[in-house]
């Protein structure tokens, strides 16, 4: 069984020692992502002079489904390949804004889906992580990394 691990450039590091993806066979496992773009700044999150934030939970879905198809991409995969998701949300009163924009990228012939919320996420201004699992036999991906 191939089994490799992949860090993208020029998306958001780790914040530990982890890949942002990794191949076991024909599987792809897409590590927990949020909206941190590679400068550290946060899509969907503004601060004014004084502090204070505006956060919005569409922008960071939004985000953080492009991350995850940046990273499969770069792979050789798509969204179309992901089998299931799991999304961790810090207020489920953000679940309809959240559920909008996936609606966007996915339907009920998607991947299964499980939504929970939690008490917080590695920054203040995350609102949203997801982490996805895709099927690519490698066979298709091969020329495409």
């Amino acid at each position: 069984m191939v089994i490799e691990s992949k860090v993208v450039p020029g998306k958001a590091q780790p914040r530990g020692k982890f890949p942002h993806v990794k191949r076991a066979g024909d599987y792809l496992f897409v590590s927990g992502t949020s909206s941190r773009r590679a400068d550290n700044t946060i899509a969907g999150a503004e601060a004014d002079a004084l502090g204070a934030t505006q956060l919005d939970i569409r922008a960071q879905t939004r985000a953080v489904i492009h991350n995850i198809s940046d990273i499969l991409a770069s792979v050789g995969a798509k969204l179309s390949d992901v089998v299931e998701i799991s999304s961790y949300l810090v207020n489920m009163n953000d679940f309809a804004g959240y559920n909008e924009v996936y609606n966007e990228y996915f339907n009920e012939n998607g991947p299964a889906r499980t939504t929970v919320a939690v008490h917080q996420l590695p920054h203040p201004h995350l609102l949203i992580e997801m982490k996805a699992i895709a099927y690519k036999p490698i066979a298709e991906s091969e020329g495409k990394k």
